[in-house]
C-alpha cells in the first residue's frame, strides 16, 4: 500500500476514535480576523499584506463572505500573539 493510503487509513481511524470520544483531540477556539486586527491595532490596509492577500480579499474575511483556511488561521493566531514579529519576518513596510 502507498504512503498516501496508509496515511488515509490512519486519519480515518483517528477520526473514528475522536467520534467515539477516544484519544487526543486538538480543538482551537475560532479566530475572528476583525478581532485579531483590532487587538493588533492595525487597519485593514495594514493587515492584508501581513496575511499575503489583497485588501479586498481580506475585507471579504471580515464580512464573512470568504472562508479562512487552516494555514491562514494559524497566521492569524501568530499575528494575535506577536504582530511585530510577523511584520519583521515578512518584511512588510520595508
Amino acid at each position: 500500500m502507498s504512503t498516501f493510503g496508509e496515511d488515509l487509513i490512519q486519519s480515518l481511524n483517528e477520526a473514528l476514535a475522536h467520534a467515539r470520544g477516544e484519544g487526543p483531540a486538538v480543538v482551537h477556539a475560532p479566530v475572528t480576523p476583525r478581532e485579531v486586527r483590532k487587538q493588533a491595532r492595525l487597519t485593514q490596509a495594514q493587515m492584508a499584506p501581513l496575511m499575503g492577500m489583497s485588501l479586498s480579499g481580506y475585507r471579504k474575511w471580515e464580512q464573512g463572505t470568504r472562508r479562512i483556511s487552516g494555514p491562514a488561521e494559524a497566521l492569524l493566531r501568530l499575528i494575535q500573539k506577536e504582530p511585530e514579529a510577523v511584520r519583521r519576518a515578512l518584511l512588510v513596510g520595508e
